[in-house]
């Protein structure tokens, strides 16, 4: 029980983050199923399938509220679903160990990405206006193979990636990525059935990841309005960071001397970001103010 409680709170938290960005369900997830022990193709095929049920519901959501853009959907969700397939088959074809270096090393670039992204990052907004589908689809098969392939990868690279666009509204953007993502899960999903003996498959973990993850999907809306996405982002990015940098030093036997001084390293580049963020969010509120004060 105290197990299965365990895996809900992280498919919770992974929820909140995702429902919050527009991403990182995955690569939250799958790094906390990873440094609990779990190998990368069982953590992945948890996620993916726990997925299949949480996109569905935040999809709905986001149907519901007008956050969609249909025509984004109907280009990238299906490209993202076939790479997603291919993703998972490759991942369960290759050595536990070769994967958990993959793994680690393609999470660690998400996380430095995540991180830089939302400490550092400015987006422009133009005019909204159809992006092309020739531009869509590859966007789509790519991110979706690398999210099934590295456990996570549809959100940070789909939602950052359409927002730099500035043709889209933020929350179209996050509504649409969050509801395309169902078919990226249910391809891959079908893609770790076909390459994983189902007896060995963990579905107490996909059940208890599906409850916290149903559970997070209305109170995202709720950490949107306390926390600021430059906070979260940083947050997020650090934490992924960390968690990685450790396995990677585990892996390649690392002495724990030189793991805990690297690592002190680097939760001091992480505060310092999140520092950084909250600085950039405070400004931000004090030029508003101004600006109201002003009118």
């Amino acid at each position: 029980m105290q197990r299965f409680l365990l895996l809900s709170l992280f498919g919770l938290a992974a929820q909140l983050v995702d429902g919050s960005l527009g991403m990182a369900y995955g690569v939250t997830a799958t790094t906390m199923l990873v440094a609990s022990g779990i190998t990368p193709a069982m953590a992945s095929a948890s996620v993916h399938l726990s997925e299949v049920g949480t996109t569905l519901v935040s999809g709905v959501s986001h149907w519901r509220l007008g956050n969609t853009d249909w025509r984004t959907i109907r280009w990238m969700a299906l490209p993202g679903g076939l790479g997603a397939f291919a993703g998972a088959v490759l991942l369960t074809s290759i050595s536990a160990e070769f994967a958990t270096r993959w793994i680690a090393v393609f999470l660690l670039l998400l996380g430095i990405y995540i991180l830089f992204r939302f400490t550092f990052g400015r987006l422009t907004q133009r005019k909204p206006r159809p992006i092309r589908g020739r531009y869509l689809a590859p966007l789509g098969l790519g991110a979706g193979f690398l999210d099934a392939a590295g456990g996570g990868g549809w959100g940070p690279i789909a939602t950052p990636t359409l927002l730099a666009s500035g043709r889209m509204e933020p929350r179209k953007v996050v509504g649409t990525v969050d509801t395309s993502e169902f078919l990226v899960a249910l391809g891959a999903s079908v893609g770790f059935l076909i390459g994983l003996n189902r007896a060995d498959i963990p579905f107490s973990i996909v059940g208890a990841m599906l409850l916290g993850g149903v559970i997070a999907a209305p109170l995202a809306a709720w950490i949107v309005k306390i926390m600021h996405p430059r906070m979260l982002g940083s947050i997020v990015g650090g934490l992924i960071i960390f968690t990685n940098s450790r396995t990677l030093l585990k892996e390649a036997g690392v002495t724990a001397d030189s793991r805990y001084l690297v690592l002190a390293c680097v939760a001091v580049i992480w505060l310092a970001a999140v520092g950084m963020a909250a600085q950039s969010v405070l400004g931000e509120r004090a030029i508003r103010t101004a600006g109201l004060a002003g009118d």
